[in-house]
């Protein structure tokens, strides 16, 4: 890993060319995860060389026959040789690791990460884990955006943005999303919304999607047929009633899901007897048996994998039963959460697709029977259940009503999908504080910012800020006439040590009285120790202050009328006490947030 002890800061266009450094890195990795993904797949599950896999068409039935319940067993002693040897950081479903390199690590990514994740992942995927690909390419791009500052030696806000772009390139290159992977580094990653951060972040996503599209197509995620006449006919405002419903079960169904996926982690690693090899295998064993009855039940492996099939099954009405849709609903929740909570490595993207699609068409099956007369269509409750269920587990709400929309290309979704989405996110958040990214950060002591605020006080400008408490004195002053002064001035804070025409210190009013206390009374004042300080203008703005004090190391600032530092011209001081009273005075603009009980 390389070292940042010296940061730098590069302009816009330097930003923003290496931005597209990463876009390109993003699309390029999703093709190449992908590809290994479909490797490890066809040489697990058919004994073959090749890299031909649709994920969104039924795998045929494996050669070994019953023996393919051992074939998740495999993949899991490879995921655990890698993850125990190379690197810990590629467990489990990556996004919270991105997030804790950003707000907890200055983001530093080690680029080892990238590697050792690619084939934990794909190993996971390949060989039949229930878990998502979205969220490891997203850990991918991550790490490659992380290294390229590092290697650059960029500031840390400079280098948490290219992280950000990176892996919302990785998720608009997967998806065919590129506002939705805009949507998901804003709402998930980005610790400041400006032209500054959103711009690169632009960049980096339009370039994956490019890239993608030049792999895979420019068609959407899933091809939905029936969408030459919209789903959403909303004649009937009793139709919008039924997806607040639907809304309110998601927001239950993702509670459950990540609670389940955390419960079967605590359980594996503090009941469970055995080390992390033996706790993954029979994780991947229960997988195994799971999907493989399912095979010889239905036809069709179902759950194993990202699971796209089924879903573009309910989307198409090639599953038309409510039974046999919430059967794999629950399922696909167990062989999730046995997969990330024994050990795997991969997103849980695509599983809430899954799991919003399975809840959603059972809803609007069993609707239609009840109420033939409003013309409820399946498909469409499917629809707004996937972004339900993205938007409730993840917590980016914004980015599942965007994303399902980009995937589908039916604006006529917006309305019910947002309706599900924020009834949805309301509720889980109601019965569960964190997403299933921030609980993992959570239990480790690393909380994450609940809303992305305006910072107002940046705004202030010094001469609003300033304390204008001060007096100047002598150089030639002694300790014992500084006391006396003191003691003379109580309403003075600050003293400002002179010499004719030059300004040669800075005490507080808490440096004097120690000064006064312990220093020889014939002492001069010029040898007692004063404050860093810099020198401002009355119009310097709140942010600029406390970054050049930041990088001077300096305790106050002098605020000057004019540009000269002359003594006649310092109107006001600048302290942490001011420095701290602007931010509590910008508190009143915001909700209190609760902390967790």
């Amino acid at each position: 890993m390389v070292e940042m002890l010296e940061r730098k800061e590069y302009g816009p266009f330097v930003l923003a060319s290496l931005s597209f450094v990463t876009g390109i890195i993003a699309g390029c990795g999703a093709y190449l995860f992908r590809s290994l993904i479909a490797l490890i797949h066809n040489i697990f599950f058919y004994g073959k060389l090749s890299i031909v896999y649709d994920a969104n068409i039924h795998a045929s039935p494996s050669q070994w026959g019953m023996l393919v319940v051992l074939v998740p067993v495999v993949g899991a002693i490879g995921v655990v040789y890698l993850v125990r040897n190379f690197a810990p950081e590629a467990k489990g479903h990556g996004v919270p690791e991105v997030m804790d390199a950003i707000y907890y690590n200055r983001g530093i990514i080690r680029p080892v990460v990238a590697v050792v994740k690619s084939l934990a992942s794909a190993l996971s995927i390949g060989t039949g884990g229930s878990v998502g690909r979205e969220g490891p390419i997203a850990q991918i791009g991550s790490a490659f955006g992380s290294t390229l500052g590092q290697l650059l030696r960029m500031s840390p806000w400079q280098c948490n943005v290219l992280i950000a772009a990176g892996a919302g390139g990785g998720i608009a290159a997967t998806f065919n999303t590129p506002l939705g992977g805009l949507l998901f580094a804003t709402e998930i990653l980005l610790f400041e919304i400006s032209v500054r951060t959103l711009v690169p972040v632009v960049i980096a996503t339009a370039t994956a999607t490019y890239i993608g599209q030049l792999f895979f197509g420019t068609y959407p995620a899933f091809k939905i047929p029936a969408l030459e006449s919209p789903f959403f006919q909303l004649d009937n405002p009793l139709v919008l009633l039924a997806y607040v419903g639907l809304g309110i079960g998601l927001g239950v169904v993702s509670t459950i899901f990540i609670r389940a996926v955390y419960g079967l982690e605590d359980l594996f690693e503090n009941h469970f007897p055995g080390n992390d090899y033996v706790r993954h295998i029979t994780g991947m064993l229960l997988v195994g048996v799971m999907f493989t009855a399912l095979q010889m039940y239905s036809g069709h492996y179902y759950i194993e994998g990202v699971g796209y099939a089924a879903i573009q099954d309910i989307l198409t009405t090639t599953l038309q039963g409510a039974g046999f849709l919430l059967i794999l609903f629950v399922l696909k929740l167990v062989a999730t959460a046995l997969t990330i909570g024994s050990g795997g490595s991969g997103g849980i993207f695509s599983p809430s697709l899954f799991i919003g699609a399975s809840c959603g068409g059972a809803y609007g099956i069993v609707l239609n029977s009840l109420f033939p007369g409003l013309g409820i269509s399946a498909p469409a409750f499917a629809i707004a259940g996937m972004a339900g269920s993205v938007g409730g587990v993840t917590g980016a709400a914004l980015t599942a009503i965007v994303m399902i929309m980009e995937m589908t290309l039916d604006y006529s979704v917006v309305i019910p999908v947002t309706i599900t989405v924020a009834i949805s996110f309301g509720v889980r958040k109601l019965l569960c504080r964190e997403s299933i990214y921030t609980m993992k950060l959570a239990r480790r002591g690393h909380l994450m910012p609940e809303a992305l605020h305006s910072n107002i006080h940046n705004l202030k400008k010094a001469k609003e800020i300033m304390d204008t408490r001060f007096c100047t004195i002598s150089v030639n002053l002694t300790v014992l006439d500084l006391g006396e002064l003191i003691r003379n001035t109580p309403e003075m804070h600050w003293y400002l040590i002179i010499d004719q025409e030059k300004v040669l210190g800075l005490l507080s009013r808490e440096a004097a009285l120690e000064a006064a206390h312990f220093k020889i009374d014939s002492d001069s004042v010029a040898n007692l120790p004063g404050l860093n300080y810099i020198v401002v203008t009355e119009e310097s703005q709140y942010y600029n202050i406390i970054t050049r004090m930041h990088l001077a190391n300096a305790s106050g600032a002098l605020v000057v009328h004019g540009e000269a530092a002359l003594p006649s011209n310092v109107v006001g001081i600048i302290g942490v006490e001011q420095i701290a009273d602007t931010v509590f005075q910008s508190a009143e603009f915001f909700p209190m947030v609760t902390g967790p009980k």
